[in-house]
C-alpha cells in the first residue's frame, strides 16, 4: 500500500543505534552525538534504545551502576533535550526506584522527555526476560529488576501519540492492542536483542506488532559488542502501519530517519477497520482499552 504523502512538512523521527558498555559517560557521549546530529537533520524525536545508559557485565555491576530518575545522568539527558529542542525517548534507564531501599532492585524505565527537558512519562518495563536461548547464554533480568506494575497511557508528542514499551514486551501482542485501543499511533519497542532471537525473531515481530495495531512501530535497538560477556543484534528499523519497513539503521552505531504520517495511518485503519471488527464476547478482555 503506497505512502499517501512524502510532504517534508511531515513530523521527522530519528532512531538512534549504540552499542552501549559500562562506560556510563562514554555511552552518553555516544549518544548524544547522535541526538544532535538528529536535531541537526531536523527531527522533533529521537528514540534511544534500551540500556542506553550502560550494559554492565554481570547484575551486581547493573545496580551498582543504576540511578535515581533525580540523579546525575538524567539530568545530562533534561539538559541534552532543551539544548537541541527535541523530544527524547530514552528507551531502558536502569531507575532505582522509591523502594530501592526495601528490595536492592531496580526497574528497567522507559523515559520520555518533551522539548524543555522535562519527564512527561515513564513506563517500567512490565514483562522481564527470563530465558535460556540456546547459542545464545542464560539471561535472567529479574536477578536485578522489579517488573512495573502498569502500563501508561499513550502521550501525545510532536510526531504523535505514543505506547511506550521496552524490547521483550514486544512478544506480548495483548500489550500492543492495549495501547492501540488507547489511542497510541505509534509504538516504541527500544531493545538489546540478541544474536540468536535477532534474525528469527526482531523483524517479524516487529512488522507484526505494527500491521495487528494499524500503528507505526518505532526500534531502537543496541548492536555489537558490549563486553566480552554480551553482544547484541541491531537492525534499528521504523515500521509504517501496513508492515512496511521505511527505514533501518545499518550495521554499526548510527541513525535512521523517518517520517510519521498520520493522514496515511487514518486512511488505513478506515479502509481495513480492524477494531471494529473485533469479537471481545469471544475472546474476553484480550487487549481491552487501558482503564
Amino acid at each position: 500500500m503506497a505512502i499517501s504523502s512524502s510532504s517534508c512538512e511531515l513530523p521527522l523521527v530519528a532512531v538512534c543505534q549504540v552499542t552501549s558498555t559500562p562506560d556510563k559517560q562514554q555511552n552518553f557521549k555516544t549518544c548524544a552525538e547522535l541526538v544532535r546530529e538528529a536535531a541537526r537533520l531536523g527531527a522533533c524525536l529521537a528514540f534511544l534504545p534500551e540500556a542506553f545508559d550502560f550494559i554492565a557485565r554481570d547484575p551486581a555491576e547493573t545496580l551498582h551502576l543504576s540511578e535515581p530518575l533525580g540523579g546525575k545522568l538524567l539530568e545530562e539527558y533534561t539538559q541534552l533535550a532543551r539544548e537541541c529542542g527535541l523530544w527524547l525517548s530514552l528507551g531502558g534507564f536502569h531507575e532505582r526506584g522509591q523502594d530501592w531501599e526495601q528490595t536492592q532492585k531496580i526497574y528497567n524505565c522507559h523515559v520520555l522527555l518533551n522539548s524543555k527537558g522535562a519527564v512527561v512519562a515513564t513506563y517500567r518495563k512490565t514483562h522481564l526476560c527470563d530465558v535460556e536461548i540456546p547459542g545464545q547464554g542464560p539471561m535472567c533480568e529479574s536477578n536485578s529488576t522489579m517488573p512495573g506494575p502498569s502500563l501508561e497511557s499513550p502521550v501525545s508528542t510532536p510526531a504523535g501519540k505514543i505506547g511506550l514499551a521496552v524490547c521483550y514486551d514486544m512478544r506480548f501482542p495483548e500489550l500492543s492492542l492495549a495501547l492501540a485501543q488507547a489511542g497510541a499511533e505509534i509504538l516504541t519497542y527500544p531493545s538489546a536483542f540478541g544474536s540468536v532471537t535477532g534474525p528469527a525473531h526482531w523483524e517479524v515481530l516487529l512488522r507484526a506488532r505494527a500491521i495487528e495495531t494499524q500503528c507505526y512501530v518505532v526500534a531502537a535497538a543496541q548492536c555489537g559488542r558490549h563486553h566480552e560477556k554480551r553482544a547484541s543484534y541491531g537492525h534499528s528499523m521504523v515500521v509504517d502501519p501496513w508492515g512496511t519497513v521505511v527505514a533501518r539503521c545499518s550495521e554499526g552505531p548510527g541513525l535512521c530517519l523517518a517520517r510519521i504520517d498520520l493522514n496515511y495511518l487514518r486512511q488505513l485503519r478506515q479502509h481495513l477497520p480492524v477494531f471494529q471488527h473485533r469479537r471481545p464476547d469471544l475472546y474476553g478482555n484480550l487487549g481491552h482499552p487501558l482503564s
